[in-house]
């Protein structure tokens, strides 16, 4: 059996967020974009900020050809033991019985709160359970928001997180990381809108007003691009910080931002489940110009990440790991094999 445990932390929101902060959760209900995504590959209020609740997050999913589970009672898709990544557990942890992840419980299908508004769900905690299973080992969640991620590792409060956090060399110094998913972000504008057909390069963006989490990898991309528009004589951009997914729906759907960049994982769902209100125009790697990665993070030289590595790969090779990323529609962003410490972002 597993156990989970929830530490909830509200997310807020604020303009011009200090760097490092990324978006905050929203409750389940949030109607619309607290969705579970769906195809392509990280819930969000609806106009008049109704909060229908988990059935409404059923039905929407269904309608878009993804069944999706939004009880507590998850019967979460399972793997087997590997003997080859139990052996690789340091003498530290061969004998504790529960591994700790911490994950930031802001927005579907990443994690999010089920429908009693309390146990987390979603693709990260199916990923930690994936490799508590192939380490033996009980998986606890605690939720925490996504900036406090670094503080739980270096004090110990959590023996790791996946909570969509990207592979940089920066990071790589203080943590050890075991790949699982490809970082790939998009461009969600509304369904009815005439003017953005297409964002896939710098230019397309010039005179917009874009709404990007602080501190973000997207935000440093949209920084890149508009400076590279101004040094083109372009329109420069109009940035909005938010770190709430609701309220960043919100400024979308009411006209005051033209666009919101961030995951593709929630743009892609949101406009999958409700294709009347949103849809994607662009997407590009969160690693631009190279190719980033998402990863499980450790603290550093404490020898765990070579153990979630191989179970990862464990988990890869006998299909649960497709299972799992097919249940929260993020088939697209699959990797084949997960490394130990991949090639990182560049410091910047």
């Amino acid at each position: 059996m597993t156990r989970t445990t929830t530490r909830r932390t509200p997310g807020r929101t604020q303009a011009g967020a200090p760097a490092g902060r990324a978006p905050g959760r929203t409750r389940l209900g949030a109607a619309l974009a607290i969705l579970p995504l769906v195809v392509a590959l990280a819930a969000c209020s609806s106009s008049n900020a109704e909060e229908p609740g988990g059935s409404k997050l059923a039905a929407d999913a269904k309608a878009a050809g993804l069944t999706v589970n939004t009880t507590a009672d998850q019967d979460r898709i399972t793997t087997t033991e590997s003997a080859e990544a139990i052996a690789l557990l340091p003498d530290a942890y061969k004998d504790k019985d529960t591994l700790v992840f911490s994950v930031s419980a802001y927005v579907a299908p990443l994690t999010f709160l089920a429908d009693d508004d309390k146990t987390p769900i979603g693709s990260e905690t199916d990923i930690a359970h994936l490799i508590g299973d192939a380490l033996g080992k009980e998986v606890q969640i605690e939720v925490k928001a996504w900036a406090d991620w670094p503080l739980a590792l270096q004090s110990g409060a959590v023996d790791s997180t996946t909570s969509n956090v990207t592979v940089t060399e920066e990071r790589k110094e203080l943590y050890d990381f075991s790949s699982y998913r490809v970082d790939q972000l998009g461009w969600l504008v509304k369904a009815d809108n005439t003017k953005i057909t297409k964002i896939t390069e710098a230019k397309d963006i010039a005179g917009l007003t874009v709404a990007v989490g602080s501190g973000t990898n997207q935000e440093k991309i949209l920084i890149a691009w508009d400076e590279e528009n101004k040094a083109a004589g372009l329109e420069p951009v109009a940035i909005e910080y938010f770190e709430n997914d609701g309220d960043t729906i919100l400024a979308l759907q009411s006209g005051r931002i033209d666009t919101s960049f961030g995951p593709n994982a929630t743009a892609a769902y949101k406009a999958v489940v409700a294709p009347d209100e949103f849809k994607v125009v662009g997407t590009v790697n969160g690693g631009w110009p190279a190719t980033a990665q998402i990863a499980a993070a450790t603290l550093k030289g404490n020898g765990l990440a070579p153990a979630f590595t191989a179970a990862i790969n464990h988990a890869i090779e006998d299909g649960s790991y497709t299972k799992v990323l097919g249940r929260w529609g993020l088939t697209a962003e699959a990797i084949t094999t997960s490394e130990t410490n991949p090639p990182g972002l560049p410091k910047s």
